[in-house]
């Protein structure tokens, strides 16, 4: 079977989570081919629709899998089949008139399967959509020695380092919450952020972290606090897409229940202080989210849309 991935490479490079899913796929026995989208803004969008339909003609695919509702428009207007859409997050969840265009689009376009990350996305759009989280790579993120990790990145010794596992210039992160959290502990701590990582190399910051934070407005499901959970590391996040439901049960971890700095200093109080094995680990295995597990679910949607 032939997959066409279609996606935003606008920064240079596909996003490491659609990469890592269509890495999965190979690893499940199906060809995978990427078309980046490159051009920025709607102009830059629409001139890629002749280009993708040519490249899809070519290609003889046996589907197409859209991730990120923009992309999705364009490969619509480019009549390209069959379409699976992944919607993962800011997509649906940053504006009202983005659920509009989704469910025109969807109708119009009559696209095959629509897939969300989370239950909390499915209450977002009401149609017939699949909820598959991204996976995660259980042979890639593990648990790993602390010390080791530290010194490998150049981490001091003697405070306490808190890991905000995203791109602080993404307005809907909010990394300010996060430092202003931090900034309440009373004690020396050092917040580290994912800027200009490879995706194989955060695993080591991961490790080498006494606690994660996520303060992010909206989220899908995020791949960096299941990435965060298959390394066993303590973690608080802010109440967003299926985050409750990753950590339900697991000691070290917490929700805050608003986005008050001083509700989440205090969480991440203890979150720095825990001393025990989150098993985070071990419920991200048996809630069937390894890669491969995931993988297997795209590929009975993928057999199905391409029979009919």
């Amino acid at each position: 079977m032939r997959v066409l991935f279609v996606a935003s490479g606008n920064h240079g490079r596909i996003s490491p989570v659609v990469k890592a899913q269509g890495d999965s796929l190979a690893k499940a026995g199906i060809e995978v081919d990427y078309f980046l989208i490159k051009g920025k803004g709607i102009r830059g969008y629409l001139g890629q629709i002749l280009p993708l339909r040519k490249y899809w003609k070519n290609g003889n695919f046996d589907v197409v899998h859209a991730h990120f509702s923009f992309s999705s428009y364009v490969a619509s207007l480019a009549q390209v089949k069959p379409l699976v859409v992944s919607l993962m997050g800011s997509d649906l969840k940053a504006t009202p008139w983005n659920k509009k265009m989704i469910r025109f689009f969807s109708k119009v376009f009559r696209w095959r399967e629509i897939i969300v990350k989370s239950r909390d996305m499915a209450a977002d759009l009401p149609m017939d959509v699949h909820v598959i989280p991204n996976g995660v790579d259980t042979e890639l993120f593990v648990p790993m020695e602390k010390e080791m990790c530290r010194l490998r990145l150049g981490w001091k010794e003697g405070v306490k380092h808190v890991l905000f596992p995203a791109n602080p210039a993404r307005a809907e992160k909010d990394f300010p919450l996060a430092q202003e959290a931090v900034s309440l502990l009373g004690y020396d701590a050092q917040l580290h952020v994912f800027e200009n990582v490879e995706h194989k190399d955060t695993v080591y910051y991961y490790n080498a972290a006494d606690a994660v934070l996520l303060t992010s407005k909206w989220e899908g499901s995020p791949n960096v606090i299941k990435e965060a959970l298959a390394c066993n590391r303590p973690l608080v996040s802010t109440n967003v897409g299926d985050v409750r439901e990753r950590i339900e049960g697991l000691e070290g971890c917490c929700v805050a229940e608003s986005r008050e700095p001083k509700e989440i200093m205090g969480l991440l109080q203890k979150a720095l202080t825990f001393e025990g094995k989150t098993c985070g680990r071990e419920k991200l295995i048996a809630d069937g989210l390894d890669h491969l597990t995931i993988a297997k679910k795209l590929e009975s949607i993928y057999k199905r849309v391409s029979c009919k």
